[in-house]
């Protein structure tokens, strides 16, 4: 049986979903909101950059402000690439190195605790990240491995206890939160929004920080595929090397793309299995899309399911004790 679901199921008519975008953005951030322009933290990113985009189109670029956020972690490349796409939009931007303002609240403090936990010699100079199995190589549950490397260069991967883990994750997660603190400061001095920049996929996975990047007053691409933020960003014109760059979660000081740290899977396969979930697709029709096999594809769904149930927390909004009245 030839399949009817292939990977152009996921694509977009670009210049259509742009003038619907920048429609409703426009009416939610000036009616709606009553706010009179839009911060966007900027990381060189292609999300960053395509909302960045699509708001200079909103409002024009004297009504978008770009913020630069990095730490002692981040890669100079999202500096340089997102003064890349600032530039080219003509939006006047602020660098905030939230290093300080991590270093004081403890965060380097605690994560270098937590990493010591399992490799005691691990020290200022060092450098670490997460990383992850692929899905499609698996066996049961994906447990979430430490990659360190010392000043030398030499390289050791650990598996890390549930305290370590959770500690790690609590730490970096502090830079979402000031970062997202940061950029409601500059709203609220200029009377503007702040324009999130979460895509489906990250959202509906559970890809980001509760009271992090996971909030914002408007999500103008929330609703798209991480493959279709791509497609946008070609009609749109964001520079090539932003388009070539791989997608990095720029958490941790060694480089890591999010496929290692989170999905465990490229982002153009997680999608097509999303489509499949979310339209009610057999694995079979899917893995025939993907180029992948059906247990493979069942294997992703299964993991998608995994992370979803996990993303109700990040989703949930404050539970009040009892039922409120409605006027």
């Amino acid at each position: 049986m030839i399949s009817r679901f292939t990977k152009e199921a996921l694509a977009l008519d670009a210049a259509a979903e742009a003038d619907r975008i920048i429609s409703s953005t426009r009416e939610q951030v000036l009616v709606t909101l009553r706010r009179r322009g839009v911060v966007v933290g900027l990381s060189g990113g292609i999300d960053s950059s395509v909302v960045a985009s699509l708001c200079v189109r909103a409002f024009g670029k004297d009504k978008v402000l770009g913020v630069f956020m990095p730490e002692r972690d981040s890669s100079g490349d999202s500096l340089r690439l997102g003064r890349v796409i600032a530039a080219q939009l003509g939006i006047d931007t602020l660098v905030e190195d939230i290093a300080p303002a991590l270093d004081a609240i403890g965060a380097y403090r605690r994560q270098i605790e937590a990493i010591r936990s399992v490799v005691p010699d691990y020290d200022e100079g060092w450098k670490c990240k997460l990383v992850l199995t692929s899905v499609l190589e698996s066996q049961g549950l994906n447990i979430t491995r430490l990659t360190v490397q010392d000043p030398d260069g030499k390289t050791n991967t650990v598996r890390l206890p549930l305290a370590a883990y959770l500690q790690i994750v609590a730490a970096t997660n502090y830079k979402q939160r000031i970062r997202k603190m940061t950029e409601y400061y500059h709203a609220d001095r200029l009377g503007y929004a702040v324009a999130g920049t979460p895509n489906r996929l990250e959202y509906d996975q559970g890809f980001f920080v509760k009271q992090g990047d996971g909030i914002a007053d408007v999500m103008p691409i929330v609703h798209l595929y991480k493959t279709q933020v791509y497609q946008l960003a070609e009609y749109l014109g964001v520079d090539e090397e932003i388009r070539r760059r791989p997608p990095t979660t720029d958490t941790f000081s060694l480089a890591q793309s999010q496929e290692e740290f989170y999905f465990a899977l490229p982002y153009h396969l997680t999608d097509l299995c999303l489509y499949g979930v979310n339209h009610g697709i057999g694995a079979d029709e899917v893995a025939a899309a993907a180029g992948l096999t059906g247990s493979q594809v069942e294997k992703v769904f299964k993991d998608i399911e995994a992370k979803r149930r996990g993303a109700r927390y990040l989703h949930s909004r404050p539970l009040p004790s009892v039922p409120m009245d409605v006027d």
